[in-house]
């Protein structure tokens, strides 16, 4: 059955793997602040002793299964505990176990019963409910013994406030210094935490440090984070990311160029996030293929645009799917209170293993463009609400910059977009600003390069002033969304006789783009790792009729390189990209052949590098990545 739904461009699922993950994603932990044990804890128990965890175990449309964990990280038993937190209006706690339950309004409390109030120390005891509504709001306002849930706060004593940005001097190839301002508490600052990646490598009373015994050419990210003389912890700083000197600037194959393996150009490759579920492809994909050494940069899709804001595509695959070890990247398996996991956690865990690669954050994609608009009414607090995700200190270190989708500014893509030919310069110049010159900003722009076509309707040389690159996606051109044909190539890198559309190339996307001014070390050729296919078809050579899409094993019309290689090869070349023809199927694709022309294309073009979509539709050994590499060098 088809669990990929039609889209004229390749980005976002609708209804079927995407949709799936919402399902799934019921098993989503929320690690809600959890205090010190004051109030009514006895004085053996108090301050930062506990901390209690929600997690909604189950979702079946009107109802829910929660349960409440309490851990006592303290030295002392505890002998009672009580838990109180706020449901949003329409959710309920019906019948429970293992505790008891009651309420006022939306205020829920919940206390042990006579066998389960006693918790050693390291020790955890759950309860759990069914509830009645939606379950989808989260609970907040949580407090265990009358103190904040996160072992971390006491009532009447504010936690401190987060310190400055730190900011990174004296960097060499083995240290860096951090600088930042103090932050503030009613009772006054104790010391400070200072985290690399994540993770306290020092606890300091002043506000500075020294950070030694590092790897040369190797990326890094820190934090700071405050703590008062009650031992309470305020909020993470903002992260500072560090490159330190020497190590051949990150060389990842050990050729010394610099960049990773390309000879100094980009070779990006999509990392879906919901490619986890129906097809089983993982971050560790990336590393037994092959593929990660021989790439520079990785664009993870998606992220949403909604209200104006950027916000999280698939909370479950991104931070919470738990990984076994044989699924790891590290071979190391999650464990259930880790503070980071799915496939962000499996992507630091592969920067690890190869510092030369890059993670972008991509926002967007043919589903969810419709955001753009309203976020181009107020390009300054899109820009912040972007920021804020990416650069969340959960996760900073996993992320080197920001790609955004926008399928198309001042054109339509699934919806249509009227916010001016402006807009996307609007956009990409507040994102600029503040993400500044240390975090990459690019963009996915259209390869309409027609005459009056979607490359005509923005300012994309203005745009191109703000970004680091455009991938430039010079594919889906022709497909079976015309049912009847003509059969056509699409990705044809140049025109060719009764091409079904003038300008609808890379060759023509290309030279429209630099007479607009746009620098071609700016531009990124696209290559898609995939087919797209018509059936009822007798014609052997492009531009004969069908009657319709070719069966596909997610949608109808489209089917990846590593089934197509085998199940219809290759059995003509037009415009630089292969055809074929097997029974009644006509299909479209790049092979390894076609790829290596198309790189030494772009090559001779100047362009900055080339990027495909997605690494899932390569082979198990990633030929088609080891094609782009080798094309590339």
């Amino acid at each position: 059955m088809s669990t990929e739904t039609p889209r004229r461009t390749r980005f976002r699922l609708g209804s079927g793997e995407a949709t799936r993950t919402r399902a799934v994603a019921g098993l989503t932990a929320l690690l809600l602040p959890l205090a010190a044990m004051v109030g009514m804890a006895s004085p053996a128990e108090a301050a930062t002793s506990a901390t209690a965890t929600y997690l909604k175990k189950s979702d079946w449309g009107s109802g829910f299964e929660g349960q409440w964990t309490v851990k006592n990280t303290g030295t002392t038993a505890l002998s009672s505990w009580t838990i109180e937190w706020d449901f949003p209006s329409g959710t309920a706690v019906g019948s429970a176990w293992d505790a008891t339950v009651t309420h006022t309004g939306n205020h829920w409390t919940a206390k042990n019963v006579g066998w389960n109030g006693t918790v050693a120390p390291g020790a955890s005891v759950s309860f759990g409910f069914n509830g009645t509504g939606s379950g989808s709001g989260a609970a907040t306002n949580c407090t265990l013994n009358g103190a904040s849930c996160d072992g971390g706060s006491v009532p009447g004593d504010n936690a401190p406030s987060a310190p400055g940005t730190p900011t990174a001097s004296n960097i060499t190839d083995t240290s860096a210094k951090l600088s930042w301002t103090a932050a503030t508490d009613d009772h006054g600052i104790k010391n400070y935490d200072v985290l690399r990646d994540g993770a306290v490598v020092a606890t300091v009373t002043g506000t500075t440090y020294t950070n030694t015994g590092l790897t040369a050419g190797t990326d890094y990210s820190y934090t700071v984070q405050a703590r008062d003389t009650a031992d309470q912890t305020g909020p993470v700083s903002g992260a500072v990311k560090v490159h330190t000197t020497g190590g051949g600037n990150g060389d990842g194959d050990g050729d010394g160029d610099g960049n990773g393996n390309t000879g100094g150009k980009v070779n990006l490759g999509y990392f879906t996030d919901w490619g986890v579920y129906g097809r089983d492809y993982h971050v560790k994909n990336l590393d037994t293929s092959g593929s990660a050494a021989k790439i520079t940069h990785i664009n993870y899709a998606f992220g949403n645009v909604q209200g104006g804001k950027c916000t999280i595509g698939d909370s479950y695959a991104d931070y919470d799917m738990a990984y076994t070890a044989d699924k790891s990247v590290d071979g190391v398996a999650d464990t259930w209170d880790q503070p980071l996991r799915g496939s962000f956690n499996q992507l630091r865990k592969l920067k690890a293993k190869y510092p030369n690669i890059k993670v972008l954050w991509s926002f967007g994609g043919w589903t969810w463009s419709g955001g753009f608009g309203q976020a181009a009414q107020n390009p300054a607090a899109f820009a912040q609400s972007c920021y804020d995700l990416v650069e969340d200190p959960r996760w900073a270190d996993v992320f080197d910059g920001i790609d955004i989708d926008w399928e198309y500014p001042n054109a339509c893509g699934l919806t249509c977009d009227t916010s001016g030919p402006d807009s996307l310069k609007k956009l990409t110049s507040a994102l600029r600003t503040k993400f500044g010159s240390n975090n990459l900003v690019t963009a996915a722009i259209s390869a309409d390069g027609s005459t009056g076509g979607k490359l005509d309707l923005a300012d994309y040389a203005g745009a191109a002033q703000s970004l680091d690159w455009y991938n430039v996606m010079t594919y889906d051109f022709f497909g079976a969304w015309d049912a009847k044909g003509p059969t056509a190539p699409h990705s044809p890198l140049t025109s060719y006789n009764g091409i079904p559309q003038d300008g609808f190339t890379s060759a023509d996307a290309i030279a429209k783009l630099k007479a607009k001014g746009v620098p071609a070390s700016k531009l990124l050729l696209g290559i898609g790792f995939y087919g797209r296919g018509w059936t009822g078809v007798t014609q052997d050579a492009p531009g004969g009729t069908a009657t319709g899409a070719a069966p596909g094993t997610y949608e109808a019309g489209i089917e990846d390189y590593k089934v197509l290689k085998n199940s219809c090869p290759a059995t003509g070349t037009i415009a630089g990209t292969a055809y074929a023809h097997c029974g009644t199927n006509w299909w479209s694709y790049d092979t390894p052949a076609t790829i290596g022309s198309k790189m030494t294309w772009a090559k001779n073009q100047g362009l900055g590098g080339a990027f495909f979509w997605e690494f899932s539709g390569d082979t198990s050994n990633g030929e088609l990545v080891n094609a782009m590499h080798n094309g590339l060098n």
